[in-house]
């Protein structure tokens, strides 16, 4: 997909989802959409990675 022309979607989200969502948003010094695309590139990277859509817990649990 052209980099210029992004896909524009219509999303529907719960007031609560919306609220976590623009909370982390803010954490991270992005807007809530920003913060949608960057989650749902991750995703894919992911997915791409390993076949699931979210790394398993073993793998990120740190050992003491």
């Amino acid at each position: 997909m052209n980099e210029d022309k992004k896909k524009q979607i219509p999303l529907r989200l719960s007031p609560k989802l919306y609220e976590d969502l623009a909370a982390w948003a803010e954490s991270d010094f992005r807007s809530v959409n920003g913060q949608i695309e960057y989650l749902l590139t991750e995703c894919v990277k992911q997915h791409k990675k390993t076949g699931r859509y979210v790394p398993d817990l073993k793998e990120t649990e740190e050992t003491p």
